[in-house]
């Protein structure tokens, strides 16, 4: 999670203060390392063995539903930007957001709990900060989309410090009833 938090700050700070288009190339990639951080974290907590078979298929069909728009999102992107490695990073930061969102839907389908809503809501507002981004930029520009992109982009943010907080106080409650158990075994 640090490193999500320090590559999407340096992302936001490359991106707010410089407009040349090298300045914007180093923010995509920031953002992209900070979203394959957030991604590899989602992966690395999910047990894949769990997965009810109706929710596998509904997360197959949403899983290939986003690759669909976004390939065709990618097509359109190909076309407007000159810039290759600009292109190359939009389809690895929407793999890594795909992924993100797909662990995000597969976690709060087997679990139900608060924590997975508050990371299913912080992975779909990147992911449509992303996509407005990309349109207000490359597409058609207009004040609300890139005021609606920061906006979704620091409720993310907070979705995301609201599920580390409410990971961190499950995770602690869960240690102090283990411990207690186990003191309770001594005892007995």
């Amino acid at each position: 999670m640090i490193t999500f938090l320090v590559f999407s700050f340096l992302g936001d700070f490359s991106s707010v203060l410089f407009e040349n288009p090298l300045m914007v190339s180093l923010s995509s990639m920031f953002y992209c390392i900070s979203y394959l951080s957030l991604a590899y974290a989602a992966v690395s907590r999910i047990r894949f063995f769990n997965i009810d078979k109706v929710v596998g298929i509904c997360l197959l069909l949403v899983f290939t539903i986003n690759a669909y728009l976004m390939y065709q999102l990618f097509e359109v992107l190909q076309i407007k930007i000159s810039d290759t490695t600009e292109v190359a990073l939009f389809g690895v930061k929407s793999m890594a957001l795909m992924v993100l969102a797909f662990m995000a839907f597969a976690t709060y389908l087997n679990k139900d709990t608060k924590a997975s809503i508050l990371f299913l809501s912080t992975a779909l507002c990147f992911v449509f900060a992303d996509v407005l981004y990309y349109i207000s930029n490359y597409y058609v520009y207009h004040y609300s989309f890139v005021v609606l992109d920061r906006l979704l982009h620091v409720l993310g943010l907070f979705f995301l410090f609201n599920y580390i907080i409410e990971y961190n106080r499950k995770r602690k409650k869960r240690i102090v009833l283990q411990s207690s158990s186990t003191a309770e075994q001594i005892v007995v």
